[in-house]
């Protein structure tokens, strides 16, 4: 089996993965958001910690849409570059969210995952997807 057709599928696995344990954190995001707050407080301060938590895995899902459109489109399922790029942040990320969940970690933690793994494979994609867009244009 060559490299290319086992990354495409592990490329695939990672950002399931990922998705997931995404998913989960929408499901259990109680326990994280309690972990991020002090002893005694505020029901304001829980909704506002609840909320931002809530914004950051709602742009993490929008931003996998915006790969899975890349991925599932043609565009980038065959650069080498792209999908080593994408297996490791996302196998990254879904390692990371996993201790995130499991050990109830603060949610200010979530944004350490958030940018490396999800906004940089994220922005490649665009970019390849513009440039491939540039390319088949037809010329004036």
């Amino acid at each position: 089996m060559s490299v290319m057709s086992s990354l495409v599928p592990a490329r695939f696995l990672a950002l399931a993965a990922h998705l997931v344990i995404v998913v989960t954190i929408f499901w259990s995001r109680e326990n994280n958001v309690r972990a991020s707050l002090p002893l005694d407080f505020t029901e304001e301060q829980h909704r506002t910690e609840d909320t931002r938590l809530v914004i950051g895995l709602s742009v993490t899902v929008c931003l996998f849409l915006v790969e899975l459109v890349g991925f599932f489109s043609g565009v980038s399922m065959f650069n080498s570059n792209q999908s080593l790029l994408s297996v490791a942040s996302h196998c990254s990320a879904s390692v990371s969210l996993s201790f995130f969940v499991f050990q109830q970690w603060e949610c200010w933690t979530y944004w350490l995952v958030f940018g490396p793994c999800s906004v940089i494979p994220t922005l490649c994609e665009l970019v390849q997807m513009i440039a491939v867009l540039g390319l088949k244009k037809k010329p004036v």
